[in-house]
């Protein structure tokens, strides 16, 4: 592979992204399970860990990153805040449809980021890109197992949030593709969209406490107490997985298009199989393996397309 190709080099970091990625799902059930952490907490700590990652990272490395034109305030707000109700949409659309069906729903977010793409940037809509969207929706659906009509005992609450979190991806997809046409460095994007993010989390959580938990505000942001390999695993999740994942995912968007790099991390559920296998002892069977093989063929066709 030439690496020296924008696009080559664009794909081996959308990949290298991907498989971090795929780590997030076991940490996160790990916690979930272990800990019984609340999804809005959990979602709350982990965007500000990846902040203040970003942070010292950027106070060791390149301060000069920390620039901001005035002009791209307003936008890196709505950055943060697209990106805090992604991170809410999913939680909650776990919480209604289980694990297989949110990430079926989750994964419409190439087709929507597709459609947006042509309709904002006037991205080409290939016959490829459709066929490569169809396997990869397929894929996705028997990587998860939504295959199984038990699976799909949704309501409409779970439908609506499934399909936010696709659609609010899709929405995170096109905003990496803008800051990258305003010249603004994917790290800095980083940084401020999960600061914000991490803003708008903290008032998602007070809300939570006071409409739906009936808690008193912030209690439960200190759901973890003193449990320090708790809190590790927390931060570890913070600042390696999803802030590499996040930051490379956004540095790809520089050398592809939003459409290409989200088809690209549609293999996430198969790396999260291959994880799973190794740390949690869970097993794909034949019909997950071969929707594996639907995803990876919609990405290999996707790319030989993109070398022709």
């Amino acid at each position: 592979m030439q690496t020296n190709n924008p696009s080559s080099r664009g794909f081996i970091i959308v990949l290298t992204a991907t498989i971090l990625w795929s780590t997030t799902g076991p940490l996160i059930s790990y916690l979930v399970k272990t800990y019984e952490l609340p999804s809005l907490v959990l979602a709350f700590w982990r965007d500000l860990f990846v902040a203040f990652g970003m942070l010292v990272g950027l106070l060791i490395f390149s301060r000069k990153l920390f620039a901001l034109d005035r002009s791209h305030w307003g936008f890196m707000v709505w950055y943060g805040v697209s990106l805090a109700v992604f991170n809410s949409m999913w939680t909650f659309s776990v919480q209604y449809n289980g694990a297989a069906v949110a990430t079926v729903l989750a994964f419409s977010s190439p087709a929507m980021t597709a459609v947006l793409s042509y309709l904002v940037f006037k991205e080409r809509f290939s016959v490829v890109k459709i066929i490569s969207i169809a396997l990869s929706f397929v894929g996705t659906i028997l990587v998860a197992g939504a295959h199984d009509p038990a699976m799909w005992k949704l309501n409409p609450l779970g439908i609506i949030f499934g399909l936010m979190t696709g659609l609010m991806f899709a929405i995170y997809n096109l905003q990496g593709k803008a800051a990258s046409d305003k010249q603004i460095d994917s790290w800095t994007a980083l940084l401020y969209s999960f600061a914000f993010a991490s803003f708008f989390l903290f008032f998602f959580n007070i809300g939570s406490d006071l409409f739906i938990t009936k808690q008193p505000a912030l209690s439960n942001l200190s759901w973890l107490g003193n449990s320090l390999p708790g809190w590790g695993l927390l931060f570890f999740l913070g600042v390696a997985p999803t802030l590499g994942g996040f930051g490379l995912y956004t540095l790809s968007i520089r050398y592809l298009s939003p459409t290409v790099s989200n088809l690209v991390a549609t293999l996430e559920p198969v790396f999260t199989a291959v994880w799973s296998y190794f740390f949690l002892s869970e097993m794909m069977n034949g019909v997950q393996l071969g929707g594996s093989l639907l995803l990876m063929l919609g990405v290999i066709l996707l790319r030989t397309a993109d070398r022709s």
